[in-house]
C-alpha cells in the first residue's frame, strides 16, 4: 500500500473502505421491493411476467423466443423501478404542484407505457398463435 492510501491521502481523511461487489446489491434489491411493494403497477408487471413465463415454458417457446420475451419483460420492470425513482425524487425536490414536476413524472410514466406496449408486441408475436390455438382448443373450435 502506497503512504498516501495509509495517510488518507492529501485530505487527512481516512480512505474509505472497499465494498466487496456483492455489498451494493443490497440497495438495489431494497430498491426493487420498494418499487413491488408501493407500486400497484410494478405488481401488475410482475404477475404478468410470470404469466409470460409460464406460457413460454407451456408453449416450448425456441431459446431466442424466449430470450426477447425475458428483454422485453426486464425493459418494462426496470422502467417502472425508475419511474418510481424519478416520482420519489420530484416529489423530494418539488413537494408543491409545479408544471415541470408533472412533466418530468408524465414523462417518466411514459417511458414505462412504451416499453410496456413495445414488450405486449414481442409477447403477441411470440406467444399469439399458440395462446389463440389453445383458447380454439378449450372453446372446442377447430
Amino acid at each position: 500500500m502506497r503512504s498516501r492510501e495509509r495517510s488518507g491521502g492529501p485530505s487527512g481523511k481516512p480512505p474509505r473502505r472497499r465494498r466487496a461487489p456483492v455489498g451494493g446489491f443490497d440497495h438495489a434489491t431494497r430498491g426493487v421491493l420498494a418499487t413491488v411493494r408501493t407500486q400497484r403497477n410494478m405488481k401488475f408487471h410482475v404477475l404478468a411476467a410470470v404469466a409470460v413465463v409460464a406460457a413460454g415454458l407451456l408453449f416450448r417457446v425456441s431459446a431466442l423466443e424466449f430470450a426477447a420475451l425475458v428483454l422485453a419483460m426486464t425493459l418494462v420492470l426496470a422502467a417502472e423501478v425508475l419511474n418510481t425513482a424519478v416520482e420519489a425524487l420530484v416529489d423530494l425536490v418539488s413537494p408543491e404542484p409545479h408544471p415541470l414536476a408533472k412533466l418530468a413524472k408524465d414523462c417518466a410514466a411514459g417511458a414505462v407505457l412504451v416499453c410496456a406496449v413495445g414488450a405486449a408486441v414481442v409477447g403477441l408475436l411470440v406467444l399469439g398463435d399458440d395462446v389463440l390455438a389453445l383458447a380454439r382448443s378449450v372453446a372446442g373450435r377447430p
